[in-house]
């Protein structure tokens, strides 16, 4: 009852999957540091630098984007020659 080896080698993603999923996992690194800071060393003084288009927009747009493409990575077909 040997197992061929070609069964046992075989990945569930592919070399492409795993490329994408390294992007969208780099969209959502770098969104959620985009997102950070803007708060003030003093707690009793407002800082309206956390209301600016970077932390409310372009963050989450970007972390939205990488999921949307972890998302794609995970449904990719991958190409089988058989």
């Amino acid at each position: 009852m040997k197992k061929n080896k070609k069964e046992s080698e075989d990945f569930v993603f592919s070399k492409k999957n795993y490329q994408f999923m390294l992007v969208g996992i780099m969209f959502i690194i770098v969104g959620f540091i985009i997102m950070s800071g803007g708060g003030s060393d003093d707690p009793n003084v407002f800082n309206p630098e956390i209301y600016n288009f970077r932390r409310i927009r372009l963050a989450p747009t970007l972390v939205l984007i990488g999921f949307a493409i972890q998302v794609y990575a995970i449904l990719l077909k991958p190409n089988k020659k058989k």
